[in-house]
């Protein structure tokens, strides 16, 4: 019998099998899915079914084959089973309407997905077909990117060859030009010394022969009064080819003389400025470059002072209230003062010593009374009678009732007066009061420095702050430039030592050589001068320099002799920037000179070849010891550059350290002295004081200058020395004995110093000696002697005096900007070797340095003299954070930027780990702490000039959006403390401008300019040189819009004021 369980096969069919036989049953589909309610319908098929099998007898009705009925179950009607059949009926046809329209449902679903997936099926074929048809369009854009690329970067490498060309061409045709050019000027030479000749035959009354009168062109010959025939030029150059530069200037007008000078810029917008125009604009800025007086020694205003017993009071009266005065007036304006003495020397055991500090003297005081002692006569006469450079010169003369002057001091008194006035002398006559004296005497003397000595027409100069004055002149006073005067002092200083030598070491034999190079044809690489340590290099150049200024005054010279490294003579943006500005000297217009090392070494070859096509002669740049730069081959790359035409560079190395790259160069090296040479030298200088070696001497000699560190130039100079001071002092044969066990020139500085050392008067001094020489070495620049004596108050100005005039004799020591410093640069080696040899030395000198100059900056003194050697002694010590708050004092970056160290200002906010940013952050930061502590009208002037150098500083940056700022207040605090219509108003307009000029804002730039160009003339007058520059600035403002004829007015407006302004001087130079 069947259950309900049979509904469904276990394995789950779809037929159920009849159980009741084989003919009975009917067989349909049942869903598998049962929902619920099915539970309900099988029990009953249970129920019904055990009724059935109960019931079940003999009367029973069979089965048919034929008779239907429910599958799997036999119903039989009972009475008690009828309604439960009814229900299961009823619910088996709700059951089938639900399963009915459930499978409709189901159909109809299945019918919409077959056919979406047919839809998809077709848009999947369309989106395959159209993939594919982007994929090849991919491929196809891909390839002609491929080959877009290959093309351009073929047509870059035909540009780059291109370029490459067009450069070679115009370098060519540059040549080409500038030597037809040359040709040509030439031949205008020549023409106008043919006329010359021939007006002062016509003038003799001697016929000449016109060519343009005669009848026959066969004879070209004119013949003269002496029966003599010469050949007729004929139209042309001289019978040659008429070149295109010939051609463009002879469709010029012809302008008389200056038509030589027509070939520059032939193609600007000032082509037609004429020759005095030429000559005034370079007599003009003539004056950027400082002139010093020649009674300064070295920078340092050097007053000294003859006294005697009767006039002690006086003379330390005057040391004591006015010496500090006149140090500070000096300082103020970037000078040294020095006031020395010496004590009434009875023995006489410093008559060199005093001899020598005459001659350096820039003033000398005699105070005198009554009498003058005889020790003292020599020295009056020496300064007072013998003075042939005419150098001011002070007597202080007290005198007393009812006592009369003896007869050296009256012969002294009346041989002054009689003497012309240009030996500026002086005499005071003073009877009364000893203060009074002395104060006449402070009024005189601080006239005669200001007058007299630094030059200033201004005698009412008032000594400012420290704090708020640079070292330096104004920059109203060189417009724009940045010079340091301090570094250019250094340069004539070092040429002038150099040719001061008295021998030519056998010198002349290189001359020729030199020579060659200047007339050699162009393109020429720069010559290269090689030799060892104290070959003699310098004094070669020299001593060259000196003969080509004199036979060649046409001959333009620019020279840089670079002192030992880490100096500031040896920065390499201190070097282009000094050279560049030497050429803006000479070159016809005025623009602001960029501080940005990069690009200044950029610009400085465009200056070179702007100057070139203009200067009339060749032009010379001559470069000392350049390898003592750092990274001299990345700075001086403008050296492999094609130069101008007219241009030959002469760069002097030592053998073991010239870069390979310009070993290729020609080079003329400096060999060794000749055996015979170097013992007639150190001979020759025995016979200048008197000492004569004998013959056994001589052939030791002889013997000893056998090698090529024996026959040194510089070895030979100091052996001759060290001879004729032995021989002096009686002890030649040591000292010559000693001379000969040194081989090289260091030992034998080494043993000049062990001589010096053990001639000192005692152990003090000694120590004193070495310590000097200690603090010179590790310094950046050198020492100046008052900071010695300030240093050592136990030193007094006899022994100092002396020391140096020792070290000086012996080549170790010389001056530099009133700077104690190495002669060479074995000098400052043997000092290494020889006393600081253990690193705790070097490092106590510094710290001795540094707390020196930390204490003139805590007393509001910022001189030059602190901010260069300062931050550079910090940054030698890496002490970045005393670095970092040195350079926040803002005087101290003042003091640098203005005096054109840009490049080592940079140099310290790098190692401090500063970028451009925050260094202006933390500038501009500082400035407003200072500002709230400003009172009173010199504080905010001295402000205003804070914030302008900011400005400045900042736009040389690059930073100008920031600039603006700093210089917008600088306006404002000016116009409010002092007036809107002061000369200072005009400048802070000036330097805005600038700004917007560089920002290419030049709609605001004209307006400043006009408004301080207003100014500067209610301030000034209309012919004062600082119009002119105001001038200047629109005039460049014009041409950079192209504004030519606008530019060109203003231009030579500019040049009629420089050309009276400098006549007005009597400096006018052609």
């Amino acid at each position: 019998m069947g259950t309900a369980s049979s509904l469904v096969s276990p394995a789950g069919g779809e037929v159920i099998e009849d159980t009741y036989g084989a003919g009975g049953g009917e067989a349909c589909e049942i869903p598998v899915e049962v929902k619920p309610k099915a539970r309900l319908l099988r029990s009953s098929f249970r129920r019904g079914a055990a009724a059935a099998a109960a019931g079940a007898g003999p009367g029973s009705l069979p089965r048919g084959a034929g008779g239907g009925g429910l599958l799997g179950a036999s119903f039989k009607s009972t009475g008690s089973s009828v309604p439960e059949l009814e229900y299961a009926a009823a619910e088996y046809e709700r059951l089938k309407k639900e399963y009915e329209i459930f499978r409709v449902s189901k159909n109809q679903e299945l019918l919409s997905m077959g056919r979406r997936e047919a839809k998809l099926d077709t848009e999947n074929k369309r989106l395959r077909a159209e993939l594919q048809a982007l994929q090849k369009t991919y491929q196809k854009i891909l390839r002609e990117k491929e080959s877009a690329l290959e093309a351009k970067y073929q047509a870059m490498e035909r540009a780059a060859t291109f370029e490459h060309d067009r450069d070679k061409v115009k370098r060519q045709f540059k040549i080409f030009r500038e030597t037809k050019e040359n040709e040509i000027q030439d031949l205008l030479r020549a023409k106008r010394e043919l006329e010359s000749k021939l007006q002062r035959l016509q003038a003799q009354g001697i016929q000449v022969f016109d060519p343009g009168e005669s009848d026959s062109d066969d004879n070209c010959t004119d013949v003269t009064a002496a029966g003599t025939q010469c050949e007729y030029w004929t139209g042309g150059a001289l019978g040659s080819e008429p070149s295109i530069g010939s051609m463009i200037q002879l469709q010029q007008s012809f302008r008389g003389p200056e038509f030589a000078h027509s070939s520059i810029d032939v193609e600007g917008p000032f082509a037609n400025v004429n020759r005095d125009d030429w000559d005034v604009a370079v007599a003009s800025l003539l004056q950027v470059t400082p002139l010093f007086s020649h009674s300064l020694w070295s920078n340092a205003v050097r007053c000294y002072l003859i006294y005697t017993d009767e006039t002690q009071p006086e003379m330390d009266l005057f040391l004591k209230d006015y010496s500090p005065k006149l140090k500070r007036m000096c300082e103020t304006m970037g000078y040294f003062f020095h006031a020395i003495y010496f004590p009434i020397d009875i023995e006489n055991q410093y008559h060199a010593v005093r001899k020598w500090e005459i001659e350096k003297s820039s003033l000398v005081i005699l105070f005198i009374h009554l009498t003058l002692p005889s020790l003292l006569l020599e020295d009056c006469e020496e300064a007072f009678l013998k003075n042939p450079e005419g150098k001011p010169r002070l007597i202080y003369h007290r005198l007393e009732d009812g006592k009369v002057s003896s007869d050296s001091v009256q012969q002294l008194i009346d041989q002054v007066s009689s003497l012309n006035k240009t030996n500026k002398a002086k005499i005071i006559d003073h009877s009364g009061d000893a203060t009074e004296g002395v104060y006449k005497t402070y009024i005189y003397v601080e006239k005669i420095i200001k007058q007299d000595i630094l030059g200033f027409e201004n005698t009412d100069l008032e000594t400012k702050d420290l704090g708020s004055e640079d070292s330096v002149p104004e920059e109203d006073d060189f417009g724009d430039v940045l010079w340091d005067i301090h570094d250019e002092q250094e340069q004539m200083e070092t040429f002038q030592q150099a040719t001061n030598s008295a021998h030519e070491l056998g010198f002349e034999k290189y001359y020729q050589r030199l020579n060659d190079l200047v007339a050699a044809p162009a393109p020429i690489p720069p010559l290269l001068v090689s030799g060892g340590p104290g070959s003699g290099k310098s004094l070669l150049l020299s001593k060259w320099i000196q003969l080509q200024q004199k036979n060649s005054p046409n001959t333009l010279i620019l020279s840089h002799f670079v002192g030992r490294p880490m100096s500031t003579s040896s920065e390499s943006s201190l070097i282009i920037k000094r050279l560049t500005l030497k050429l803006m000297q000479h070159s016809w217009s005025v623009s602001a000179l960029t501080l940005d090392p990069a690009k200044l070494l950029e610009e400085f070859p465009r200056w070179l070849e702007k100057l070139s096509a203009r200067h009339q002669g060749s032009i010379i740049i001559i470069i000392d010891s350049i390898d003592q730069v750092q990274q001299v081959e990345k700075h001086m790359k403008w050296l492999i550059d094609p130069l101008p035409v007219n241009v030959r560079v002469i760069v002097s190395v030592n053998v073991e350290t010239c870069p390979p790259a310009w070993r290729l160069w020609p080079t003329l090296h400096l060999d060794p002295l000749n055996p015979k040479d170097a013992k007639s030298l150190i001979i020759a200088e025995c016979h200048s004081v008197d000492i004569k070696l004998n013959k056994e001497q001589e052939k030791k000699l002889e013997r000893h200058c056998c090698s090529a560190t024996t026959c040194n130039a510089l070895y030979v100079t100091i052996f001759g020395k060290m001879i004729s001071c032995a021989g002096r002092a009686g002890n030649l044969d040591k000292i010559l004995h000693q001379c000969f066990q040194c081989q090289d020139t260091i030992s034998l500085y080494r043993l000049a110093l062990r001589s010096i050392q053990e001639s000192m008067a005692n152990d003090m001094d000694k120590e004193l000696m070495k310590q000097i020489l200690c603090l010179i070495n590790v310094s950046h620049n050198g020492v100046s002697e008052s900071e010695l004596m300030e240093l050592y108050p136990e030193l007094s100005w006899a022994v100092l005096t002396s020391l140096i005039h020792s070290l000086h004799k012996m080549c170790l020591l010389t001056y530099g900007c009133g700077l104690l410093k190495f002669q060479h640069l074995q000098a400052w080696e043997t000092v290494r070797l020889e006393y600081m040899d253990d690193p705790a030395i070097v490092s106590s000198c510094r710290q001795k340095l540094i707390n020196y100059f930390t204490m003139q900056l805590s007393q509001d003194r910022v001189t030059w003299r602190s901010a260069d050697e300062l931050p550079w002694l910090f940054q030698q010590q890496g002490s970045k954070q005393k670095l970092h708050d040195c350079l926040l004092n803002l005087f101290v970056s003042q003091n640098l930027y203005k005096r054109g160290h840009f490049a080592e200002l940079l140099s310290y906010w790098q190692f401090v780990g500063k970028d451009k940013s925050a260094m202006a952050a933390e500038y501009f930061d500082s400035l407003k702490q200072y500002e709230k502590s400003c009172e009173g009208e010199e504080n905010m002037i001295c402000l205003a000039d804070l914030y302008e150098t900011l400005g400045r500083f900042l736009k040389d940056l690059g930073l100008l959006s920031q600039a603006v700022v700093p210089l917008q207040r600088s306006l404002e605090i000016r116009e409010t403390a002092l007036d809107p219509d002061h000369p200072r108003v005009a400048q802070s307009l000036h330097q805005l401008a600038s700004v917007y000029v560089q920002w290419k804002k030049f709609g605001n730039a004209e307006q400043l300019y006009k408004q301080a160009l207003e100014i500067s003339e209610n301030a000034y007058g209309v012919e004062h040189p600082h119009i002119a520059r105001e001038l200047e600035a629109l005039a460049t403002l014009y041409q950079k819009q192209n504004k030519y004829e606008q530019a060109e007015h203003f231009r030579k407006k500019s040049f009629k004021i420089r050309q009276k302004a400098t006549r007005r001087k009597g400096n006018l130079n052609c």
